[in-house]
């Protein structure tokens, strides 16, 4: 049970950030690094860590800007269900969790990072760009939830768990604004049409 709440947390953090959060997990096991950290243990630990880090400073700078945003988004959306699976399996190996669970843990750590990624860029949308106190908050929420599910993992996926019935709550108010926009934008084309009628 611990080890399914630590791999929660950090994938929830996968749902924010992408390379800060397999940055950390790497720095987090000193020698290893990405030893346990599917398709990243494959590579040369150096690549890795200079791929991570560039494109860690990368999503912390664009986050800021309202394009930065915008790009960041459309490459989130696409990877978040990946890279938020490899911080589930990964953190379910460091923590010995059967191999039996591993894959089922990856596929439901891949869809919290996905659902948490729709659900902002949902509100990027309704507000027309995400502040910059929430981006910063989003920062260190990332690295805290990596940390916390190896040092606190029960707190990590209570946090997670959190985050998603939030992610849900805000969701359904979200839908019920655009469909309220919706209804409003149709009423007033029915309104102007009947004027030109008349």
């Amino acid at each position: 049970m611990i080890g399914i709440l630590a791999a929660l947390s950090a994938s929830a953090a996968a749902g924010m950030r992408l390379a800060l959060p397999l940055l950390v997990i790497g720095l987090l096991q000193n020698e290893q690094l990405w030893y346990d950290v599917p398709l990243l243990s494959r590579i040369q630990p150096p690549v890795v860590l200079g791929f991570l880090t560039s494109w860690s400073l990368f999503e912390i700078f664009a986050s800021k800007k309202l394009l930065g945003q915008r790009i960041l988004q459309i490459i989130q959306i696409i990877l978040s269900p990946l890279v938020g699976a490899i911080m589930g399996i990964a953190v379910a190996k460091i923590t010995g969790v059967p191999v039996q669970l591993i894959w089922i843990i990856g596929i439901v750590s891949g869809l919290l990072a996905l659902v948490l990624q729709l659900v902002k860029v949902g509100w990027f949308y309704r507000l027309r760009g995400i502040p910059i106190w929430v981006v910063l908050i989003e920062d260190a929420l990332c690295v805290f939830l990596v940390i916390l599910a190896f040092k606190a993992p029960k707190s990590g996926g209570i946090m997670a768990l959190i985050l998603l019935w939030l992610a849900i709550r805000s969701s359904t108010q979200w839908y019920q604004w655009y469909r309220g926009k919706n209804r409003r934008g149709k009423q007033s084309k029915i309104s102007r049409q009947e004027q030109d009628l008349d």
